[in-house]
């Protein structure tokens, strides 16, 4: 499947409005998916959870983590973070990293809009969590462009045997 090159990665992490979902493990065992405002930043996925949220909880008793980032329209792509999540400041530690909170909020709003949300919720205390893409297994996707063939969408795996793309990718017929 066609996949984004270090660059294209990077490129897309920084455009603007591309939520995240975030993945953790809820205490009993369960999966809990929430999406999230996050800036990607000296090689982190930097994301701000409310003091009592419950994916901060599930991140105190279990780091591992999946974060999502894709798009809905044009090419189609996503990356994903599959690693450990990190508490960089604990809530109650706001003011040392107002600045990024900052940048998260203007990466969705607008500048006005963003300080006026900031100050209206500077007394709710928020942590820092970040995942670090070196420590992280990442992958991701894209459409096939004009002339690239659309065998590589897919893991072959998933190409029914003797169909067009099985053919194309030059799986023998089954028997």
């Amino acid at each position: 499947m066609p996949k984004l090159n270090e660059r294209e990665i990077d490129a897309f992490l920084a455009e603007r409005g591309h939520l995240a979902r975030i993945a953790t493990v809820k205490s009993d065992g369960a999966p809990s998916v929430v999406p999230v405002w996050f800036i990607y930043e000296n090689g982190s996925i930097l994301i701000t959870p409310r003091k009592n949220s419950e994916f901060l909880a599930n991140v105190r008793r279990e780091s591992r983590v999946a974060i999502t980032i894709d798009e809905e329209a044009s090419g189609y792509r996503k990356v994903l973070f599959e690693g450990a999540a990190q508490i960089l400041y604990q809530p109650g530690e706001d003011r040392k990293w107002d600045d990024t909170y900052r940048r998260i909020a203007c990466r969705y709003i607008d500048e006005e809009s963003a300080d006026r949300y900031l100050s209206e919720t500077r007394d709710q205390p928020r942590a820092l969590i970040g995942v670090e893409r070196a420590r992280a297994k990442v992958t991701s996707w894209r459409m096939p462009g004009e002339n690239e063939p659309y065998t590589g969408i897919w893991a072959t795996r998933y190409y029914e045997p003797g169909s067009k793309m099985a053919r194309a990718a030059g799986q023998k017929p089954a028997k």
